[in-house]
C-alpha cells in the first residue's frame, strides 16, 4: 500500500506477523490509512519471505564490505524513508525472530554505522525516525510492574536507535491484545495510531 505526495516525508512500515489477520496487521492497517495522503510503503516480512538468517556472505560483507542483494533492497527502502514505523508482537517480552534478524541483517556495518577500531562506532542514519508499535498481550500494569517496559525500551530505543543515530519517534504500546474486550482494545488501538500519526505529521520526535 502505497500513498504518494511530493511534499510529504515518506514512511516505511515494516511489520512481522504470519496472519494477516491478526492485530499486527490491523494496526499497521490502520497507520497507513491514518497517514495518507503521504507516501507510505508497508513490508509484510513474512509476505514477502525476507530471510531473518544471518549467513557467511553477511558476515564477510561485515568485514569486507557489500552486501546481499536482498539486504542491500532493504538498504534501498529506508534510504528513501524519512519515517520507520516498526508494527509488532511482543514475543517474550522483545520482537519476533523475523524482525530481529531483519534488524541483524540491515543495520549493519557501513551502513547504519560505521566501526573503527580507535574510536568505536559511528552512527549513520541521523536522516531517520524511527516508531515503534508494540503489540503486547499483557496490560500495562503488568509491564510496569515487572520492568517489561523499561527493558524493551532500553534495547531498541537505545540499542538500536541511539546506536545508529536515528531521532527517536513515538514509542505506542498496543496493551490487552489477547484479551476478549475489543472496545478495550480498539482504545489501545487508536490511541497508538494517534500518537504515531501525530510524531510522523510533526517531522519530529514527541516530547
Amino acid at each position: 500500500m502505497t500513498h504518494a505526495t511530493d511534499h510529504d516525508a515518506r514512511t516505511l512500515l515494516v511489520t512481522a506477523h504470519p496472519d494477516p489477520a491478526s492485530l499486527t496487521h490491523h494496526v499497521a492497517e490502520r497507520l497507513a490509512s491514518a497517514l495518507a495522503p503521504g507516501p507510505v510503503e508497508v513490508a509484510d516480512l513474512y509476505r514477502e519471505g525476507f530471510d531473518p538468517r544471518y549467513t557467511p556472505e553477511d558476515r564477510l560483507a561485515y568485514r569486507e564490505g557489500g552486501h546481499p542483494a536482498d539486504v542491500a533492497r532493504e538498504h534501498r527502502r529506508l534510504e528513501g524513508a524519512s519515517h520507520l514505523v516498526l508494527v509488532f508482537p511482543v514475543y517474550w517480552w522483545s520482537m519476533p525472530a523475523l524482525l530481529k534478524g531483519w534488524i541483524d541483517r540491515v543495520f549493519v556495518n557501513g551502513w547504519a554505522f560505521a566501526y573503527t577500531t580507535k574510536a568505536g562506532p559511528r552512527p549513520m542514519l541521523q536522516r531517520l525516525t524511527t516508531h515503534l508499535v508494540p503489540i503486547a498481550g499483557a496490560d500495562s500494569g503488568a509491564w510496569e510492574r515487572h520492568g517489561y517496559e523499561r527493558a524493551l525500551r532500553t534495547q531498541i530505543e537505545h540499542g538500536l536507535v541511539d546506536y545508529v543515530g536515528s531521532r527517536r519517534g513515538a514509542t505506542a504500546f498496543v496493551h490487552d491484545s489477547e484479551q476478549p474486550s475489543s472496545e478495550a482494545t480498539e482504545e489501545s488501538v487508536a490511541r497508538a495510531v494517534r500518537a504515531v500519526g501525530e510524531a510522523v505529521r510533526a517531522g519530529a520526535p514527541p516530547a
